[in-house]
C-alpha cells in the first residue's frame, strides 16, 4: 500500500520481493516467479538490471519504444480480476484508514467473486 501520488516504478522491487512462496508440485517452493509481465509504467534500467540479478526474465514495455498493447495477452487474466473487484464500492472509495481493514474487505470480495464464477 502507498500513496496515491507515489510512481509505480519505485515500487516494482518491494512488490517482487512480497510475493509469497508458490508450492509446486515436486520439490521446494519456489521463492521468486520465473517471469515478470508489467507495462511501460514499471520501465527503468535500475528494474531491469534488479529483476535480471535475480533471474526473473523481465517482460516490461519500454517507453516510447513499444505499446503496452502487446502485454495484454498475458495481463488479461490479471485485469479481468481487477475488474470484477472494481465493482464493489467500498474497494473503490478508500474510507478505512487502515491497511488491514480493506485487505480483509478485499478477500471478502475475492470469495464473492469466486463464488459467483462458481
Amino acid at each position: 500500500m502507498t500513496a496515491a501520488n507515489v510512481a509505480d516504478v519505485t515500487m516494482l522491487q518491494a512488490m517482487v520481493d512480497d510475493i509469497p512462496p508458490v508450492r509446486t508440485p515436486s520439490g521446494r517452493r519456489r521463492h521468486r516467479p520465473g517471469k515478470l509481465d508489467a507495462d511501460n509504467g514499471y520501465d527503468s534500467a535500475a528494474n531491469r538490471a534488479w529483476l535480471r540479478r535475480r533471474g526473473i526474465a523481465a517482460r516490461i514495455a519500454r517507453r516510447g519504444v513499444e505499446s503496452s498493447a502487446r502485454l495484454g495477452r498475458h495481463r488479461w487474466k490479471v485485469e479481468r480480476a481487477l475488474s470484477w473487484l472494481s465493482c464493489y464500492r467500498r474497494l473503490a472509495v478508500w474510507w478505512d484508514r487502515d491497511s488491514e481493514r480493506w485487505f480483509a474487505f478485499v478477500l471478502l470480495a475475492c470469495t464473492l467473486v469466486c463464488f459467483n464464477r462458481l
